[in-house]
């Protein structure tokens, strides 16, 4: 209620303002019930700026500046397996290598076998009840702030938020805690939990502080990702011109007779494109992380007031015409490459990504460096062994799909779809069982 609003509908303004004016412009608004109570002002997405927001940045940002290359192979095999052997069920061989890799560079475990595990249980509880938290309008507290001053034997609301806060508080307390039992290990299994531990006066943080910033970067990285998974493979059923050329380009490179592997990563302009089209196509949010201003400003001859809700139009930024081409809405990864083939230099104001998906200024995603790497090998794996094709009826008939239906949340997915997904080649399946048995344990 008398909230300034700025809605940012060109890069340049969302770079100039987020970017290059980060000092006064990297707050949250408040969230009472998400922020607040249900996950006690610990959430690093959703704080306001201030000390501990700063040394769990430090430390986020810190810890996965690392390479994760080895956990990401190994559930790039583990997922393309699962694709071939229960192609329908493939939306769920995505969640569980999301959220089994997520689990890998936070807590530095062995690979989640099943989404019946309870690390993907935890995940799909805690985003349901963030889900529900964040909903616009479902809390009259977030208009009402004094509100929160209602004991919460008076308040429903606040007594759920208190509860679930206990209880992922206790979820993610634990799972810190099974890594400072084990044997740290150096730096060839590297993980976030365990870096925070070893260097934990250099960060700072408490018990609980690091756990919930473990168990932000455990559910946000299995989220996001999984969710870009599934547009990912949208495109795919949807453009099957955009898959055979990928998939010409990994026999040209890799060939018939092994996987694909990081070794061939500059080799493969094309895959790498396909990253980038993927998050710009469908962006997670819409609208991204709302920003807040600390400080009253002026930009083009407009005044935004102290506490002004900034929002960048992520989707809109993403579909510009006058950047990215009349095809913009269309899902082209050749839109990034020159006439050579090679990739070409992104939109200046998108940090090399070639689109706003990751977000501005302090508040840039801190993992995208990590989650760019795992799409290029997990998409790499899954079009050099499958082919990915529109699933039919029972006459055969394919199944018409609605590219512009999808699931609402925090981060967007696409409606349901049925897909199918068979072996490209003979020796695909053996192979892939071949480098399981050796790599993964």
């Amino acid at each position: 209620m008398g909230q300034h609003i700025v809605v940012l509908n060109t890069q340049k303004a969302a770079a100039d303002l987020l970017d290059r004016r980060a000092a006064i412009y990297s707050d949250r608004p408040r969230n009472i019930v998400a922020g607040e109570i249900l996950c006690g002002s610990l959430a690093i997405p959703l704080q306001t700026c201030g000390p501990l927001w700063g040394r769990m940045r430090k430390a986020i940002h810190e810890g996965l500046n690392k390479s994760y290359e080895v956990p990401q192979l190994n559930e790039a095999i583990l997922l393309t397996s699962g694709l071939l052997a229960q192609p329908a069920r493939w939306d769920q061989h995505i969640r569980r290598t999301t959220a089994s890799l997520a689990m890998a560079i936070t807590y530095d475990t062995p690979p989640i076998l099943s989404e019946q595990d309870p690390g993907v249980k935890a995940i799909d509880g805690f985003i349901t009840h963030m889900t529900r938290a964040t909903h616009p309008g479902a809390h009259l507290v977030e208009l009402f702030s004094w509100m929160i001053h209602i004991p919460s034997r008076f308040a429903k609301w606040k007594r759920d938020a208190e509860y679930w806060h206990e209880n992922y508080s206790a979820i993610f307390v634990d799972r810190f805690n099974d890594v400072r039992k084990k044997p740290l290990k150096g730096i060839e299994s590297p993980s976030l939990v365990g870096t925070w531990i070893k260097d934990a006066d250099r960060y700072g943080l408490s018990e609980l502080e690091g756990a919930w910033l473990a168990g932000m970067a455990y559910t946000g990285g299995s989220d996001t990702s999984a969710a870009s998974m599934a547009w990912w493979m949208l495109a795919m059923v949807t453009y099957p011109d955009v898959q055979r050329r990928a998939q010409a380009e990994l026999d040209a490179v890799v060939g018939r007779t092994r996987i694909p592997t990081f070794s061939d990563f500059q080799r493969l302009p094309y895959i790498r494109a396909m990253v980038k089209e993927m998050l710009r196509w469908r962006p997670m949010a819409r609208l991204g992380f709302p920003h807040c201003s600390t400080e009253d400003d002026w930009y083009d001859g407009m005044f935004i007031p102290k506490g002004t809700m900034v929002i960048a139009n992520v989707w809109h930024l993403n579909r510009d015409p006058t950047i990215y081409g009349a095809d913009a809405a269309h899902f082209n990864p050749a839109r990034f490459l020159d006439a050579n083939g090679e990739l070409a230099p992104c939109p200046p104001e998108t940090k090399e990504e070639g689109h706003v998906t990751y977000g501005f200024g302090r508040r840039v995603c801190p993992g995208r460096h990590v989650a760019n790497n795992s799409f290029f090998i997990e998409m790499a794996m899954v079009l050099w062994a499958c082919n990915i094709e529109p699933g039919k009826d029972e006459h055969g008939n394919v199944i018409p799909i609605d590219v512009d239906k999808y699931v609402d949340g925090i981060h967007i997915r696409p409606a349901p779809f049925k897909a199918n997904i068979s072996p490209r080649f003979p020796e695909a399946v053996a192979l892939l069982a071949g480098e399981r048995e050796l790599r993964v344990r």
